[in-house]
């Protein structure tokens, strides 16, 4: 798999250099209900459910939206250190990422001023099976999280504009 990363790493980085304008893609998912939080969402081709757990109001059919968030990172960690590790010649048999992310459900249900209702804090641990030395696991961690997608969501103010129709 790694050589097959590698070669899809150089080529799409070469094609990227040479026609810029194809580097723009967009993501794009449409939501509807289910009754109550039950909530099911279109992804491409795919039906992701979410719900919210019985203790905050759901039915506890699906993980919740901010669990999908805590998904989306560890997921999107591990796809990165696949690919910069192929990219790089580093090599990685297997990798996981366990997260947890910390709310104040204050905020979220409007009962104090200050607390945010998003995420306090996320901390986590990504584990590595691989041969490669300290250093160059090291130096694959830094590369990573300054190419994760997700990561770099969470990180830094993303412009959103959400009409009301």
């Amino acid at each position: 798999m790694s050589d097959h990363l590698k070669q899809l790493f150089a080529a799409t980085g070469r094609a990227l250099l040479d026609q810029p304008e194809q580097a723009h893609a967009a993501f794009t998912v449409k939501s509807g209900g289910q009754g109550g939080f039950h909530r099911r969402v279109e992804v491409r081709s795919f039906v992701v459910d979410v719900d919210e757990p019985a203790e905050l109001g759901g039915t506890d059919k699906a993980p919740n939206p901010v669990e999908y968030a805590l998904a989306a990172l560890a997921a999107c960690q591990e796809i990165t250190y696949h690919m910069h590790a192929a990219a790089l010649g580093i090599p990685i048999n297997e990798v996981s990422v366990t997260l947890e992310g910390k709310l104040d459900l204050r905020g979220f249900f409007s009962v104090a001023p200050h607390p945010r209702p998003g995420f306090t804090e996320i901390v986590g641990s990504v584990r590595i099976d691989s041969p490669a030395s300290a250093d160059q696991l090291k130096h694959l961690k830094e590369v990573v999280d300054a190419h994760c997608p997700v990561l770099d969501l969470l990180r830094n103010a993303t412009p959103v504009r959400i009409a009301l129709e």
